[in-house]
């Protein structure tokens, strides 16, 4: 990654990290004042957003060292390994959530108070602030190829459904008179953050073991090195993904009569063209084979 990227990175990581700790306080603080079970189950999430986004920051930086002797591919597989972690974290934070709303259900408080006006602000509030950090993150996300950024867009995603839930709980608490509404919308809160969380750990996964660039990033590669002058056809194309950055390594067949030296120079014309067409593409190895010869790997 280039400095400028790791730069942008880091500013999107911190604007996260202080909205969180600012929205985490606020809404702790509110829920206990404002007697929303919902409220604070949404606190203990942000909370666990924290934690999650100084587990990405460390992340980051791990995966953005160059490579060495014992890791001659670079370490950015770290960054999946990353979002992995936060996969654990939302999961456990699900669990406290929903542990603890099960918990309210089952005593059934009769004394419990209705949540008051405050809680329902607080709400709102909070649904537009985290809406237009999922914008801004996903965005950031997208435009650096970043696994660890687009896990913590998800999560801001997930926040405003999680707030939306709480919400209902706290307007349908209220208008019915049953505050044991509040705590049953936590139990919604928990499936949601669960669900974010496997989506983020399978995703994760997927590039960890090398799983194929998508087909029509095939093709797009394929298009380009068909253009390339000197090159006759592709006998084969393999592609693999390395935490946010991309493998190639592909079989071109040239006129078998060139000299080794025109074989090599478009080889090198074919290297050079995806690596500049293409900037998730971190290298690709290039072998040519003579027109003659059709492989069939």
């Amino acid at each position: 990654m280039s400095k400028r990227t790791i730069k942008q990175i880091n500013q999107v990581t911190l604007i996260g990290f202080l909205a969180n700790i600012a929205l985490s306080i606020g809404k702790l603080v509110i829920g206990i004042v404002a007697f929303s079970q919902a409220l604070i189950s949404d606190a203990i999430n942000s909370f666990g957003d924290v934690f999650s986004t100084i587990i990405a920051f460390f992340g980051l930086r791990a995966s953005e060292k160059s490579s060495d002797k014992e890791h001659p591919y670079g370490h950015e597989r770290l960054d999946s390994v990353t979002a992995i972690l936060l996969a654990i974290i939302f999961f456990v934070t699900a669990l406290i959530i929903g542990g603890r709303a099960i918990f309210s259900i089952i005593e059934n408080d009769p004394n419990a108070r209705l949540p008051t006006m405050a809680a329902w602000i607080t709400a709102i509030l909070v649904i537009i602030i985290k809406e237009s950090l999922f914008v801004y993150t996903f965005l950031a996300a997208k435009k650096l190829k970043s696994s660890s950024l687009r896990a913590a867009a998800l999560d801001h995603q997930m926040d405003v459904l999680s707030s939306v839930f709480a919400l209902i709980g706290i307007t349908t608490a209220v208008y019915f008179r049953l505050p044991i509404l509040d705590p049953i919308f936590s139990i919604l809160i928990c499936f949601l953050i669960i669900y974010t969380s496997v989506n983020i750990f399978l995703e994760a996964i997927g590039k960890l073991v090398d799983k194929a660039a998508p087909v029509e990033t095939e093709k797009a590669i394929s298009k380009v090195i068909e253009e390339v002058a000197g090159v006759c056809r592709i006998d084969q194309l393999k592609t693999r993904v390395f935490g946010s950055r991309l493998y190639v390594e592909v079989e071109i067949a040239c006129r078998g009569d060139l000299p080794l030296v025109e074989a090599h120079d478009i080889a090198e014309n074919v290297h050079d063209a995806v690596e500049d067409k293409f900037d998730d593409v971190k290298h690709i190895m290039v072998h040519v084979n003579p027109e003659s010869t059709k492989t069939d790997k």
